[in-house]
């Protein structure tokens, strides 16, 4: 499902990436763990071409991510189906302020697939259900806690029916109790057989789903 040959990335004249190799196969699931500044977050982000790269290429959810993919039509297209098949969910919830709890999970199969609002919010009261927040979906981000708000991210992107969901550092900004919540979401998640990548500090979040892990060192996969 995913294949990282010689992945290299520089921010100036610091390397951040520097020829990393790694491969995860349908249904598995890898703990990103080592210390910050490390290069976690940058290796994930450049799983669906959030941050360019530049050396190296990537095999993910039948795509091929190369140098140079920010310029060009073309390129825009691929990067678009891309995400629809590889969902990413942020330390920051993300969520828009204004629309409610169902509408924020519909939007991207309405305005990207083009699926007929019904069709959209009924999957959407689907996916909330699946996140424990079936009686939630007319609210708004204000109106609930951060642990709800974060399941709700999850089900958005859930909505585009990914191959690949990427988790950076899904429950480093709850407390404790909400910290739970989205653990069992995501600990559901890898039972089911989604393929997953979850840069993560938290070890039993790691222990608890993860099939292996990657320890990343200075810009390295080092075990």
């Amino acid at each position: 499902m995913i294949s990282v040959r010689g992945l290299s990335k520089r921010h100036g004249s610091r390397e951040v990436l520097v020829g990393v190799d790694a491969d995860l196969e349908k249904g598995e699931v890898v703990a990103v763990v080592g210390p910050s500044g490390a290069g976690k977050t940058t290796l994930l982000r450049c799983l669906n071409y959030l941050e360019p790269f530049d050396a190296g290429s990537i095999d993910i959810a039948g795509f091929r991510l190369v140098p140079g993919m920010q310029h060009g039509r073309a390129h825009s297209e691929t990067l678009r189906r891309l995400r629809a098949k590889v969902g990413m969910v942020f330390q920051q919830f993300n969520l828009f302020p204004h629309l409610t709890a169902i509408a924020n999970v519909s939007l991207a199969p309405r305005v990207v697939r083009g699926h007929e609002r019904a069709v959209a919010d009924g999957r959407a009261r689907e996916l909330l259900a699946r996140v424990g927040l079936a009686d939630r979906g007319d609210a708004y981000p204000h109106e609930l806690s951060g642990g709800q708000q974060q399941r709700i991210a999850i089900a958005r992107a859930l909505a585009q029916d990914p191959e690949v969901m990427l988790f950076d550092e899904p429950t480093s900004a709850l407390d404790p109790g909400m910290r739970k919540e989205v653990m069992d979401v995501i600990v559901g998640l890898a039972t089911a057989g989604m393929t997953m990548v979850v840069v993560t500090h938290e070890q039993q979040l790691a222990s608890d789903i993860a099939t292996r892990r990657w320890v990343v060192d200075q810009g390295r996969i080092v075990s």
